[in-house]
């Protein structure tokens, strides 16, 4: 079974089976929460979903909801948890997104969410960013702007002159934000 392109309608009708079938807390990041939370046109192949206190059995669960849901589980990742509990602070950068019988479904806050974009950066990562910057400016959300700042200042150096231009193309975002 190939991955199609999943848009806005599609992951957010996985996530609300998810918030009603799998147990416990979740944190969708990514592409997937982009499409869910501020980006309406986003669409991604994968839904990086993790369990907040991970365990097989939920891992389990999470591949099986995939497939209950006609995804093939290569459409379903949690190993983005790894990028995330690399942050500081991350368990208080996480806002609610929905509230099922059995589990919760948080998002980052915009804070975690560029933090997490910055490592890779790819086109599509910068294009998250700006949007998420300009809906933060819309809806008066707040971003750590010096945290994210002194965190992309702090990356290695790169001989990768577009990953370089992305790095400053932010860099110049995120001074103009604020």
């Amino acid at each position: 079974m190939s991955v199609l392109p999943l848009d806005r309608d599609r992951l957010l009708a996985l996530l609300v089976t998810a918030s009603e079938r799998l147990e416990g807390e979740w944190l969708v990041v990514g592409g997937a929460a982009a499409a869910a939370w501020f980006s309406t046109a986003r669409v991604t192949e994968d839904v990086d979903l993790i369990p907040l206190d991970a365990t097989a059995g939920q891992r389990l669960a999470l591949m099986e909801l995939a497939s209950a849901s006609g995804l093939p589980v290569e459409a379903v990742n949690s190993a983005a948890d790894f990028f995330v509990r690399r942050v500081d602070g991350w368990r208080d950068q996480l806002v609610p997104l929905l509230r099922g019988p059995r589990a919760t479904i948080h998002r980052p806050s915009a804070t975690l969410f560029l933090l997490l974009k910055l490592e890779r950066l790819s086109a599509t990562d910068l294009a998250d960013c700006l949007e998420l910057l300009d809906h933060c400016g819309a809806t008066g959300d707040v971003v750590d702007t010096a945290r994210v700042r002194d965190r992309l200042a702090a990356l290695p150096a790169t001989d990768d002159e577009a990953l370089l231009a992305r790095r400053a193309q932010l860099a110049d975002r995120l001074a103009a934000t604020g």
